[in-house]
């Protein structure tokens, strides 16, 4: 396989905040690599440092073997990218969007036509070709700027919370457009997300990252398989009580998040009256009990010890956990 980025002990520090700390992965060809986190984690940082936006503190990164900081130009040929912010002029067609985008890079008039046509045409946007943008819904104009950022044919993109303020319906479709980007044209895709279902649909590998870290990288698949068979949630206000009670040795990891124990074990079904029967004996209150399989909510919390927040949450809420491995 052909490395499409490398990516060794990558650094960036605005004065005394450290914002990407020491990261490392490779990316091939024609893979799509999520870094999945919540804001302020660092992906964003990440992608600018790539895409040639933001120098290094220090470290390597290559896109195609070109040096992020010595060839720029040559990095800038061999990617696009969709941001995170809206970067359309409104006033303008999706036509006329893509055909400035193609001058910016010198393509040629009749390659350019050309392109413009099959590129609208694969995000099913020719017929809305001499529509002003601003008649767009937000679906159009992602799936829009993913046009515009394919038209000099890089061979990587770069997608910064590409469904972003999308409704379900519309994420949806565009995690099928870029999936099929991947297959068809052989473009390795590194996507930034904090949507768990979106990172696991789509990425043939994962780096979580918070802090500025890399704190796992794996397949989801692989990342999922690492916490336990299954989880049990329990919901109870005396979740410390519980906690001390629960230590069979088919338990293989105990959490609390917040007023929840979550305990991982093997065949959750076969041990779920045994943990009921415990619970009762020391009368406990329990207000919910669950089993589901892994997530990368899950992992996520089991590396961190906090879930992934939404947009809208505040940034300074804070969550008090309590981890327990238990060892055999």
């Amino acid at each position: 396989m052909t490395t499409a980025i490398l990516v060794k002990d990558l650094t960036k520090k605005f004065n005394d905040l450290v914002a990407v700390n020491h990261i490392s992965f490779e990316i091939e060809q024609g893979e799509i690599f999520g870094l999945l986190g919540p804001n302020g984690a660092g992906k964003t940082t990440t992608l600018s440092m790539l895409a040639t936006m933001q120098k290094p503190t220090s470290g390597l990164a290559t896109i195609q073997g070109k040096n992020v900081e010595k060839d720029e130009d040559g990095v800038r040929k061999a990617i696009g990218i969709v941001f995170q912010d809206q970067s359309l002029d409104e006033e303008l067609t999706a036509g006329e969007n893509m055909d400035f985008h193609g001058r910016l890079y010198r393509i040629p008039t009749e390659i350019r036509k050309q392109r413009i046509d099959e590129l609208l045409r694969l995000v099913e946007l020719h017929e809305r070709k001499n529509d002003i943008v601003k008649t767009f819904s937000g679906g159009m104009r992602r799936r829009l700027e993913i046009a515009r950022g394919l038209l000099h044919h890089p061979s990587v993109l770069f997608l910064d919370e590409p469904t972003l303020g999308l409704d379900p319906q519309t994420r949806n479709h565009l995690w099928q457009y870029i999936a099929t980007l991947s297959k068809e044209k052989n473009i390795s895709i590194i996507l930034t997300t904090h949507y768990m279902e979106e990172a696991d649909r789509l990425c043939d590998r994962i780096a979580i990252i918070d802090h500025g870290t890399i704190i796992a990288l794996d397949t989801p698949e692989n990342l999922k398989n690492g916490i336990g068979g299954d989880i049990i949630t329990i919901s109870t206000p005396e979740f410390e009580k519980a906690s001390k009670i629960l230590t069979e040795p088919w338990i293989t990891n105990l959490e609390i998040y917040n007023d929840e124990v979550r305990i991982s074990l093997q065949n959750a079904e076969q041990h779920i009256s045994e943990v009921i029967t415990a619970l009762n004996q020391y009368q406990i209150p329990v207000t919910s009990v669950s089993i589901h399989k892994p997530t990368l909510e899950d992992v996520f919390l089991s590396y961190t010890g906090k879930k992934i927040r939404d947009e809208e949450t505040d940034k300074k809420e804070t969550m008090r956990v309590h981890h327990r491995m238990v060892r055999h």
